[in-house]
């Protein structure tokens, strides 16, 4: 299944995505529709013809984030470790996690805001998983597959120079509005041919300045999920995004950093692509 969120800034409303086709789901909750029990629900009514479909018209609105109601948005640092020897930093033994304010999420086609007079904004382009069911203490990895509803692309935006002085300021540096595009789509598991060898891509004004594939994450999805039920209770609606391969701007002198009127493109192989404008701080 493929879900899509289209409509005005606040007002999307959730559609599945089939063969270049809309489907309006009603008056459906939305994060219910999205969970694993959901999605098969909706396949064997899409499969009978009991789905209908979409104005054309809807097909022309914005996309917005396809996540409802996100609770928590969980980062994961330096799980590439090509991205940990870039910025000088050690490898982990285990997942670094820390938290983004759900604010920070936009539609996956919305400018990014650059704060006024900071000159240190980077790009990354991470595969965000969904939480479609409750997960707390799971027994396994493979236990995972429960309550993932899908996956997504996130590209966490930074602000270096607030990252690293204090350079315990992971938090602070990424939690600005606008700083987490969030799409094009919800892709649930069975979409994807392997979760574990998607390739990710960033472009940067068309030039290419990320190219990793998640086969080199130190910690997969699964997992992920796993490990943060034994510390959380991940709720449906809840984001993890699982960190960036090498190529940023930070700890590469000769690659500047985003300036206002800069185009940036992340995608992710099976789920698509993004593209955010840079955009100055209104005074």
């Amino acid at each position: 299944m493929i879900f899509e969120r289209r409509g005005r800034a606040g007002a999307e409303v959730l559609y599945l995505r089939h063969e270049d086709r809309l489907f309006g789901l009603g008056d459906r909750d939305p994060l219910q529709t999205i969970s694993p029990a959901g999605s098969r629900e909706l396949a064997a009514e899409l499969a009978a013809g009991r789905l209908e479909r979409a104005p054309d018209a809807a097909l022309a609105a914005r996309l917005g984030p396809p996540v409802p109601r996100v609770g928590k948005l969980i980062s994961v640092g330096l799980n590439f470790t090509d991205h940990a020897r870039e910025t000088s930093l050690p490898i982990p033994d285990e997942p670094i996690y820390f938290l983004k304010a759900p604010e920070t999420i936009v539609g996956p086609n919305d400018d990014v805001v650059r704060p006024a007079g900071e000159s240190t904004l980077d790009w990354e382009v991470e595969l965000a998983i969904v939480i479609g069911a409750p997960a707390h203490r799971l027994g396994s990895p493979a236990d995972a597959d429960t309550c993932i509803a899908g996956y997504t692309i996130s590209h966490d935006v930074s602000v270096r120079d607030w990252q690293i002085d204090p350079p315990t300021g992971w938090d602070r540096s990424k939690a600005t509005p606008t700083f987490n595009p969030l799409g094009p789509r919800l892709v649930t598991p069975d979409e994807l041919d392997d979760v574990d060898a998607l390739s990710l891509r960033t472009r940067v004004n068309g030039v290419v300045r990320q190219d990793g594939t998640t086969a080199d994450m130190q910690f997969g999805p699964r997992f992920l999920v796993w490990h943060l039920s034994h510390q959380v209770r991940l709720n449906p609606g809840d984001v993890i995004s699982t960190g960036t391969p090498a190529g940023v701007s930070y700890g590469h002198p000769d690659v500047p950093f985003l300036e206002p009127g800069d185009v940036v493109e992340v995608e992710i192989e099976g789920i698509g692509a993004i593209r955010n404008r840079i955009v100055a701080e209104k005074a």
